[in-house]
């Protein structure tokens, strides 16, 4: 009796990829839980580090730390105009405070992206509001409505009113400013 070993070796290669397939979803499963928070989960804590404009680290009470970056801006880096004024004024309100992060997502350096509240404020669109960020329009389709709106006009009346960075004439948004430095 002739065999093919085509024909013979197709319910053993569909099971092979079956079992590849289980490998990646049980491989990518493991990922996001090593990474801690899923996106769209609430962290509250407390704020232990400023790394600038639109990035703090949150100590929850399991004593876990959370890299946070704001979401809806972008704040001047260091060593750009206002990158340190723009860190201070984070600073004052939020570090060493308790804090509630809506997160929404991990970006790609695996930090929570979210809204950051301290006593019923929003610092992100405080940040904005006192002309130490740019609402960051690349993302705006990740923000409900009412945030979108929000931002934008506290980004106009900040620029109108020549608040901090819009004390310059033509600002450098920091993604170009890291767009050139590439």
């Amino acid at each position: 009796m002739v065999t093919s070993s085509r024909y013979d070796s197709a319910p053993l290669n569909a099971v092979k990829g079956r079992r590849v397939i289980s490998r990646c979803v049980v491989g990518l499963c493991l990922m996001v839980l090593a990474h801690g928070i899923a996106a769209g989960e609430t962290i509250e804590g407390k704020v232990v580090r400023v790394s600038d404009g639109d990035t703090i680290t949150v100590l929850d009470q399991s004593k876990t730390q959370h890299k946070i970056r704001l979401s809806g801006i972008d704040a001047p880096e260091k060593g750009m105009p206002f990158g340190q004024k723009s860190k201070d004024n984070l600073s004052d309100m939020v570090a060493g405070k308790e804090v509630t992060v809506e997160t929404t997502k991990l970006d790609r350096y695996g930090r929570n992206v979210g809204k950051v509240l301290v006593e019923g404020l929003d610092a992100n669109l405080a940040q904005v509001e006192a002309g130490f960020a740019w609402h960051y329009k690349a993302y705006q389709r990740e923000q409900s409505g009412a945030d979108r709106l929000a931002y934008t006009h506290a980004e106009e009346r900040a620029r109108e009113a020549r608040k901090g960075l819009w004390m310059d004439r033509e600002p450098t948004p920091p993604w170009e400013w890291r767009k050139q430095r590439r």
